[in-house]
Protein backbone atom coordinates (compact mmCIF):
# COMPACT_ATOMS: atom_id res chain seq x y z
CA UNK A 1 0.00 0.00 0.00
CA UNK A 2 1.41 3.41 -0.94
CA UNK A 3 1.25 6.48 1.27
CA UNK A 4 -1.33 8.12 -0.98
CA UNK A 5 -3.51 5.00 -0.92
CA UNK A 6 -3.67 4.73 2.84
CA UNK A 7 -6.53 6.09 4.91
CA UNK A 8 -6.29 9.47 6.59
CA UNK A 9 -4.43 9.73 9.88
CA UNK A 10 -6.01 11.13 13.04
CA UNK A 11 -3.32 12.32 15.44
CA UNK A 12 -4.23 12.43 19.13
CA UNK A 13 -2.70 15.03 21.43
CA UNK A 14 -3.25 16.67 24.78
CA UNK A 15 -4.67 20.20 24.43
CA UNK A 16 -2.06 22.04 26.51
CA UNK A 17 -0.15 24.84 24.76
CA UNK A 18 3.10 22.87 24.92
CA UNK A 19 1.51 19.72 23.51
CA UNK A 20 -0.16 21.67 20.74
CA UNK A 21 3.13 23.36 19.79
CA UNK A 22 4.95 20.06 19.39
CA UNK A 23 1.95 18.59 17.58
CA UNK A 24 1.85 21.50 15.14
CA UNK A 25 5.55 21.08 14.38
CA UNK A 26 5.16 17.36 13.76
CA UNK A 27 2.04 17.90 11.64
CA UNK A 28 3.97 20.33 9.43
CA UNK A 29 6.71 17.75 8.88
CA UNK A 30 4.13 15.03 8.15
CA UNK A 31 2.22 17.16 5.64
CA UNK A 32 5.44 18.23 3.98
CA UNK A 33 6.40 14.60 3.40
CA UNK A 34 2.88 13.35 2.63
CA UNK A 35 0.93 16.23 1.03
CA UNK A 36 -1.74 13.82 -0.24
CA UNK A 37 -2.42 12.10 3.09
CA UNK A 38 -5.09 13.87 5.18
CA UNK A 39 -3.92 14.46 8.74
CA UNK A 40 -6.42 15.48 11.41
CA UNK A 41 -5.59 16.55 14.97
CA UNK A 42 -7.76 15.20 17.79
CA UNK A 43 -7.36 16.76 21.24
CA UNK A 44 -7.72 14.47 24.25
CA UNK A 45 -7.81 15.75 27.83
CA UNK A 46 -6.03 13.13 29.91
CA UNK A 47 -6.82 11.99 33.42
CA UNK A 48 -3.58 13.63 34.48
CA UNK A 49 -4.74 16.97 33.06
CA UNK A 50 -8.02 16.84 34.99
CA UNK A 51 -6.69 15.50 38.29
CA UNK A 52 -4.64 18.01 40.30
CA UNK A 53 -3.58 15.74 43.15
CA UNK A 54 -0.38 13.68 43.36
CA UNK A 55 0.25 11.44 40.36
CA UNK A 56 0.64 8.44 42.69
CA UNK A 57 -3.10 8.68 43.42
CA UNK A 58 -3.99 8.04 39.76
CA UNK A 59 -1.34 5.55 38.76
CA UNK A 60 1.61 7.73 37.86
CA UNK A 61 2.27 9.25 34.47
CA UNK A 62 0.14 6.59 32.84
CA UNK A 63 -2.55 9.11 33.69
CA UNK A 64 -1.23 11.17 30.78
CA UNK A 65 -1.31 8.29 28.29
CA UNK A 66 -4.20 5.99 29.24
CA UNK A 67 -6.83 7.90 27.27
CA UNK A 68 -4.59 8.08 24.20
CA UNK A 69 -3.81 4.38 24.58
CA UNK A 70 -7.49 3.51 24.69
CA UNK A 71 -8.31 5.62 21.66
CA UNK A 72 -5.47 4.06 19.73
CA UNK A 73 -6.60 0.55 20.63
CA UNK A 74 -10.25 1.41 19.86
CA UNK A 75 -9.28 2.80 16.46
CA UNK A 76 -10.55 6.30 17.20
CA UNK A 77 -7.12 7.73 16.37
CA UNK A 78 -4.33 6.20 14.30
CA UNK A 79 -1.46 7.94 16.10
CA UNK A 80 -0.76 9.80 19.34
CA UNK A 81 2.02 12.24 20.18
CA UNK A 82 3.66 12.47 23.60
CA UNK A 83 6.80 13.49 25.49
CA UNK A 84 8.94 10.39 25.89
CA UNK A 85 9.61 11.10 29.56
CA UNK A 86 5.84 10.89 30.20
CA UNK A 87 5.55 7.36 28.79
CA UNK A 88 5.14 4.58 31.36
CA UNK A 89 7.51 1.63 31.11
CA UNK A 90 6.38 -1.25 28.91
CA UNK A 91 5.33 -3.36 31.91
CA UNK A 92 2.96 -0.57 33.02
CA UNK A 93 1.16 -0.18 29.67
CA UNK A 94 -1.53 -1.96 27.75
CA UNK A 95 0.00 -4.20 25.05
CA UNK A 96 -0.45 -3.40 21.38
CA UNK A 97 1.11 0.08 21.19
CA UNK A 98 4.50 0.93 19.72
CA UNK A 99 6.70 3.98 19.22
CA UNK A 100 6.62 4.55 15.46
CA UNK A 101 8.40 7.91 15.14
CA UNK A 102 10.98 9.68 17.30
CA UNK A 103 11.66 13.37 16.75
CA UNK A 104 15.11 14.98 17.17
CA UNK A 105 16.15 15.35 20.78
CA UNK A 106 15.94 18.83 22.26
CA UNK A 107 17.73 20.17 25.34
CA UNK A 108 17.71 17.71 28.26
CA UNK A 109 18.48 20.28 30.97
CA UNK A 110 16.23 21.49 33.77
CA UNK A 111 16.07 25.11 34.86
CA UNK A 112 15.18 27.20 37.89
CA UNK A 113 12.22 29.56 37.37
CA UNK A 114 11.42 32.43 39.75
CA UNK A 115 8.35 34.66 40.03
CA UNK A 116 8.32 37.39 37.41
CA UNK A 117 10.51 40.43 38.22
CA UNK A 118 12.37 38.57 40.98
CA UNK A 119 16.07 39.35 41.41
CA UNK A 120 18.14 36.69 39.60
CA UNK A 121 19.54 34.07 41.97
CA UNK A 122 20.65 30.44 41.76
CA UNK A 123 19.34 27.47 43.72
CA UNK A 124 22.38 27.68 45.99
CA UNK A 125 21.64 31.35 46.69
CA UNK A 126 17.98 30.89 47.64
CA UNK A 127 17.32 31.39 51.36
CA UNK A 128 16.91 28.38 53.61
CA UNK A 129 13.33 27.15 53.66
CA UNK A 130 12.51 28.43 50.16
CA UNK A 131 9.68 26.32 48.73
CA UNK A 132 10.62 24.95 45.31
CA UNK A 133 7.88 23.32 43.26
CA UNK A 134 8.27 20.23 41.09
CA UNK A 135 6.06 17.37 39.95
CA UNK A 136 8.94 14.89 39.48
CA UNK A 137 10.33 12.64 42.23
CA UNK A 138 13.70 12.76 40.44
CA UNK A 139 13.81 16.54 40.76
CA UNK A 140 12.62 16.45 44.37
CA UNK A 141 15.30 13.91 45.33
CA UNK A 142 18.00 15.92 43.53
CA UNK A 143 16.87 19.08 45.31
CA UNK A 144 17.11 17.37 48.69
CA UNK A 145 20.51 15.88 47.81
CA UNK A 146 22.15 18.96 46.30
CA UNK A 147 20.36 21.76 48.15
CA UNK A 148 19.11 20.43 51.48
CA UNK A 149 18.41 23.97 52.71
CA UNK A 150 15.47 24.14 50.28
CA UNK A 151 12.03 22.50 50.54
CA UNK A 152 10.64 20.42 47.66
CA UNK A 153 6.89 20.94 47.17
CA UNK A 154 4.77 18.87 44.76
CA UNK A 155 2.96 20.92 42.12
CA UNK A 156 0.83 20.03 39.10
CA UNK A 157 -0.48 21.70 35.96
CA UNK A 158 0.87 22.46 32.49
CA UNK A 159 3.83 24.81 32.13
CA UNK A 160 1.77 27.87 31.15
CA UNK A 161 -0.57 27.59 34.14
CA UNK A 162 2.31 26.89 36.53
CA UNK A 163 4.12 30.03 35.36
CA UNK A 164 0.99 32.12 35.83
CA UNK A 165 0.26 30.69 39.28
CA UNK A 166 3.90 31.08 40.33
CA UNK A 167 3.62 34.78 39.50
CA UNK A 168 0.29 35.38 41.23
CA UNK A 169 1.26 33.40 44.33
CA UNK A 170 -1.48 30.77 44.05
CA UNK A 171 0.95 27.95 43.30
CA UNK A 172 2.09 27.95 46.93
CA UNK A 173 5.80 27.96 46.12
CA UNK A 174 8.57 30.56 45.85
CA UNK A 175 10.27 29.02 42.80
CA UNK A 176 9.94 25.98 40.57
CA UNK A 177 11.95 23.59 38.42
CA UNK A 178 10.98 23.20 34.76
CA UNK A 179 12.33 21.64 31.56
CA UNK A 180 14.28 24.00 29.34
CA UNK A 181 12.97 22.27 26.22
CA UNK A 182 9.39 22.92 27.30
CA UNK A 183 10.00 26.60 27.94
CA UNK A 184 11.62 26.89 24.52
CA UNK A 185 8.53 25.36 22.90
CA UNK A 186 6.44 28.02 24.62
CA UNK A 187 8.91 30.82 23.78
CA UNK A 188 9.30 31.48 27.51
CA UNK A 189 13.06 31.11 27.97
CA UNK A 190 13.15 34.64 29.35
CA UNK A 191 11.82 33.11 32.57
CA UNK A 192 14.96 31.02 33.12
CA UNK A 193 16.87 32.12 36.23
CA UNK A 194 19.46 29.31 36.14
CA UNK A 195 20.22 26.43 33.78
CA UNK A 196 21.08 23.45 35.97
CA UNK A 197 24.30 21.55 35.24
CA UNK A 198 23.21 18.16 33.80
CA UNK A 199 26.31 16.43 35.20
CA UNK A 200 24.98 17.20 38.68
CA UNK A 201 21.28 17.79 38.08
CA UNK A 202 20.70 14.55 36.23
CA UNK A 203 18.23 14.41 33.31
CA UNK A 204 15.22 12.12 33.07
CA UNK A 205 15.06 9.14 30.74
CA UNK A 206 13.61 10.43 27.48
CA UNK A 207 14.16 14.08 28.40
CA UNK A 208 13.70 16.42 25.45
CA UNK A 209 12.32 13.72 23.16
CA UNK A 210 8.89 13.74 21.49
CA UNK A 211 7.50 10.48 20.11
CA UNK A 212 4.54 9.43 17.99
CA UNK A 213 2.90 6.07 18.73
CA UNK A 214 0.51 3.84 16.85
CA UNK A 215 -1.00 0.38 17.23
CA UNK A 216 1.48 -2.45 16.81
CA UNK A 217 -0.75 -4.07 14.18
CA UNK A 218 -1.37 -0.84 12.21
CA UNK A 219 1.34 -1.38 9.64
CA UNK A 220 0.03 1.27 7.23
CA UNK A 221 0.36 4.06 9.81
CA UNK A 222 3.72 2.72 11.00
CA UNK A 223 5.03 2.89 7.42
CA UNK A 224 4.01 6.54 7.23
CA UNK A 225 5.49 7.49 10.59
CA UNK A 226 8.73 5.53 10.38
CA UNK A 227 10.53 7.76 7.84
CA UNK A 228 9.90 10.76 10.10
CA UNK A 229 12.10 9.23 12.80
CA UNK A 230 15.41 10.86 13.72
CA UNK A 231 17.59 7.75 13.95
CA UNK A 232 20.27 9.11 16.32
CA UNK A 233 17.58 10.11 18.82
CA UNK A 234 15.83 6.74 18.44
CA UNK A 235 19.08 5.04 19.42
CA UNK A 236 19.34 7.15 22.61
CA UNK A 237 15.70 6.61 23.51
CA UNK A 238 15.92 2.83 23.06
CA UNK A 239 18.94 2.73 25.37
CA UNK A 240 17.35 4.90 28.06
CA UNK A 241 13.99 3.13 27.98
CA UNK A 242 15.67 -0.26 28.24
CA UNK A 243 17.55 0.79 31.37
CA UNK A 244 14.37 2.11 32.97
CA UNK A 245 12.52 -1.08 32.05
CA UNK A 246 15.24 -3.21 33.65
CA UNK A 247 14.67 -1.27 36.87
CA UNK A 248 10.88 -1.64 36.51
CA UNK A 249 10.99 2.11 37.00
CA UNK A 250 8.24 4.60 36.36
CA UNK A 251 7.51 8.29 36.87
CA UNK A 252 7.35 7.77 40.63
CA UNK A 253 10.97 6.57 40.62
CA UNK A 254 13.74 9.06 41.36
CA UNK A 255 15.95 7.81 38.55
CA UNK A 256 18.04 9.36 35.82
CA UNK A 257 19.05 7.60 32.61
CA UNK A 258 21.00 9.48 29.97
CA UNK A 259 22.58 7.94 26.88
CA UNK A 260 25.42 9.40 24.81
CA UNK A 261 26.29 8.24 21.29
CA UNK A 262 29.93 8.28 20.18
CA UNK A 263 29.57 8.13 16.42
CA UNK A 264 33.30 7.87 15.77
CA UNK A 265 33.71 4.89 18.10
CA UNK A 266 30.38 3.37 17.14
CA UNK A 267 29.32 3.04 20.76
CA UNK A 268 26.58 4.20 23.09
CA UNK A 269 27.19 4.87 26.78
CA UNK A 270 24.32 4.80 29.25
CA UNK A 271 24.71 6.77 32.48
CA UNK A 272 22.13 5.77 35.08
CA UNK A 273 21.38 6.72 38.68
CA UNK A 274 18.74 5.80 41.24
CA UNK A 275 18.19 7.98 44.31
CA UNK A 276 16.15 7.31 47.40
CA UNK A 277 13.18 9.70 47.73
CA UNK A 278 15.01 11.80 50.34
CA UNK A 279 18.07 12.20 48.14
CA UNK A 280 20.34 10.89 50.90
CA UNK A 281 21.58 7.77 49.09
CA UNK A 282 22.17 7.05 45.42
CA UNK A 283 23.56 4.31 43.20
CA UNK A 284 25.24 5.24 39.93
CA UNK A 285 26.60 3.26 37.00
CA UNK A 286 27.58 3.50 33.35
CA UNK A 287 27.61 0.91 30.59
CA UNK A 288 29.10 1.15 27.11
CA UNK A 289 28.25 -1.08 24.17
CA UNK A 290 27.89 -1.13 20.39
CA UNK A 291 25.54 1.44 18.90
CA UNK A 292 23.95 -1.43 16.99
CA UNK A 293 22.43 -2.68 20.26
CA UNK A 294 21.40 0.34 22.34
CA UNK A 295 18.67 -1.55 24.17
CA UNK A 296 21.12 -4.23 25.24
CA UNK A 297 23.47 -1.63 26.68
CA UNK A 298 20.62 0.11 28.46
CA UNK A 299 19.42 -3.15 29.93
CA UNK A 300 22.94 -3.89 31.17
CA UNK A 301 23.12 -0.50 32.86
CA UNK A 302 19.83 -1.18 34.62
CA UNK A 303 20.99 -4.57 35.85
CA UNK A 304 24.27 -3.07 37.05
CA UNK A 305 22.27 -0.65 39.18
CA UNK A 306 20.24 -3.49 40.64
CA UNK A 307 23.40 -5.47 41.39
CA UNK A 308 24.81 -2.39 43.16
CA UNK A 309 21.82 -2.10 45.50
CA UNK A 310 19.30 0.00 43.59
CA UNK A 311 16.50 -2.44 44.45
CA UNK A 312 16.61 -1.27 48.07
CA UNK A 313 16.27 2.36 46.99
CA UNK A 314 13.48 1.53 44.56
CA UNK A 315 11.59 -0.25 47.34
CA UNK A 316 11.48 3.05 49.24
CA UNK A 317 9.52 4.73 46.43
CA UNK A 318 5.71 4.88 46.46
Amino acid sequence: MTATATRSVRLGTRPSPMAMEQTTRFAAAFRDRYPDVPLGIVTMTSEGDRHRGPLAEIGGKGAFTRRADQRLLDGRVEAAIACAKDLPSAHDRAPGITVAAVLPREDVRDVLVLPENSPPVTLAELPAGTRVGTSAPRRAALLRALHPHLVAVPIRGNADSRLAHLDDGTLGVDAMIAALAGLRRLNRTGRVAQILDPTLWLPAAGAGIVVVECRTDDHATARLLGPLTHSPTRLLLDAERAALAALHGNCLTAASVHAVHDQQAGTVTVHATVLDPDGVTSVTTAATGPATDPAGTGQRAGHQLLDAGAARLLAAHP
